[in-house]
């Protein structure tokens, strides 16, 4: 379903964006494993793809940083000629109730989930563009159909996303390349590790499937997404949250 493609996977020293690098590694994509900080993370990923089928390389960049998009987009094209998948993975979030959150917190946010997808895009578009299987996967959330207390600036980077995806795949409908987004519920995940057991309780009542999300849920969704497969798909908002509802 991959298998030959060149996939570039932000924020995927850990986590969702890990395991995203790991499936598309294991069914024999090329992948880009793009990392800001967490190099060793980043290694440990690209050396078990490499052990396996795929083949993976480890960039550092910003997503925040459109230059260093375009940097990251250099050394893809130096090593594999250019990418054909995408994949908007990389997030922050600085949790606060509005009336305490500062313009900081806003911007961290906003300026990494949204305007990182914004950077990333701009950086690979014309590879989207050109290939023959050309594929924009962004990684939204669940909270972003819902709001969320002490939220409002992830849930308004995450809801970004969605009218990005949809205008994104009437600009790439021209090269028969496609865009769309998968809006995640709660995964487990290390961050979700740190979230208190009472709170996870609550959150748990909430999911009709009465479980979280495994990272592998989400992997095989976003492999379709990526893969010639879809390929009549585009513009849609896919919601993987074991039925939690806004």
């Amino acid at each position: 379903m991959v298998e030959r493609q060149v996939c570039v996977v932000t924020g995927a020293s850990r986590g969702i964006g890990r395991g995203i690098a790991l499936d598309l590694g294991r069914r024999g994509a090329s992948v880009a494993v793009n990392y800001n900080e967490s190099e060793e993370e980043a290694r440990e990923v690209v050396d078990e793809i490499n052990a396996g089928e795929g083949d993976a390389i480890a960039v550092q960049g910003d997503v925040s940083d459109l230059d260093d998009m375009r940097t990251v987009r250099d050394e893809v094209r130096d090593e594999y000629g250019g990418a054909d998948v995408l994949v908007n993975n990389a997030g922050v979030s600085v949790d606060r109730k509005f009336v305490n959150m500062e313009r900081e917190d806003w911007d961290r946010v906003v300026d990494t989930n949204l305007g990182g997808a914004f950077n990333a895009t701009k950086a690979f578009f014309n590879d989207i563009s050109v290939s023959s299987n050309g594929r924009l996967i962004n990684v939204s959330s669940v909270m972003a159909q819902r709001g969320n207390y002490g939220q409002a600036n992830f849930t308004a980077a995450e809801s970004g996303l969605f009218g990005f995806t949809r205008t994104l795949a009437l600009e790439l409908a021209a090269s028969n390349s496609t865009a769309n987004c998968v809006a995640v519920g709660f995964t487990s995940t290390d961050m979700l590790e740190k979230v208190d057991e009472g709170v996870k309780e609550k959150i748990r009542d909430r999911i009709p499937l009465g479980r979280f999300a495994e990272v592998e849920d989400l992997t095989g969704i976003v492999r379709f997404l990526a893969s010639r497969d879809s390929a009549y798909m585009t513009g849609q908002i896919l919601g993987i949250n074991g039925g939690m509802r806004g």
